[in-house]
């Protein structure tokens, strides 16, 4: 998968590889003509242009790991709502090391999360609690449904899953609201414990990844004031 970043202020784009491997043992018609190991793709502009400002380059993960963080920043999102809906995202480079170095950490700790192989995550957040077989109701009738008040993500009549905040619940990326299209999409299906299990670290790393949003928010502003 490539993710593609116009820079702000400038008409270029650059891209960043993600953290796929190539398979060594590949054998086709173009595989003589790949790296056997992961390649940067990344305009030599930009990474030139960030070690002039940095005394020295970033490594690609953390520009990539700058750039996720950027885009989780609400302040961000909201600024740049109308462009973000007709065109890739156009991302602000600091020219403070250090805030860049904050945000990239940041930025690490969502992916972590995202990818669900976040220490963070241990031990989860949510227990699954309550009687019954663990299956997946299709409908509010059928006892699938979400109780504010005591937060609670409650997949048939009696079995739920607990603490689940409201802002958790709500919680959507990609215009998916993730918690409950989870669940949705394993309709008549009963929960095995893997199951529960990556359910429970879900809602963590959505909690953890309001939290970090709220730090990265807090940051952001002065990525503006000077960009490279």
């Amino acid at each position: 998968m490539i993710v593609w970043f116009p820079i702000a202020r400038e008409n270029v784009a650059i891209c960043c590889l993600s953290t796929s491997t190539p398979q060594a043992d590949r054998r086709d018609l173009f595989s003589h003509l790949e790296p056997a190991g992961r390649q940067p793709n990344l305009n030599p502009d930009i990474v030139a242009a960030l070690a002039a400002a940095y005394g020295q380059a970033p490594t690609p993960e953390a520009i990539f790991n700058y750039v996720y963080a950027v885009l989780y920043a609400p302040a961000y999102r909201e600024k740049y709502a109308e462009f973000l809906r007709l065109d890739f995202p156009r991302i602000p480079f600091t020219t403070d090391r250090g805030l860049f170095e904050a945000l990239a950490a940041l930025g690490g700790r969502l992916v972590g999360l995202h990818l669900l192989k976040s220490a963070e995550l241990d031990p989860p957040a949510a227990r699954f609690e309550g009687q019954g077989d663990g299956g997946v109701a299709r409908s509010k009738g059928q006892g699938f449904r979400y109780d504010a008040d005591a937060g609670r993500v409650y997949i048939n009549k009696t079995p739920y899953f607990a603490p689940v905040p409201v802002a958790v619940w709500e919680y959507r990326i990609g215009g998916y609201q993730v918690c409950e299209k989870w669940l949705k999409d394993r309709g008549e299906r009963r929960l095995e414990l893997e199951d529960v299990r990556a359910y429970c670290r879900i809602v963590t790393a959505l909690a953890r990844t309001i939290a970090l949003q709220a730090e990265i928010d807090a940051l952001y502003p002065a990525v503006e004031a000077e960009t490279v």
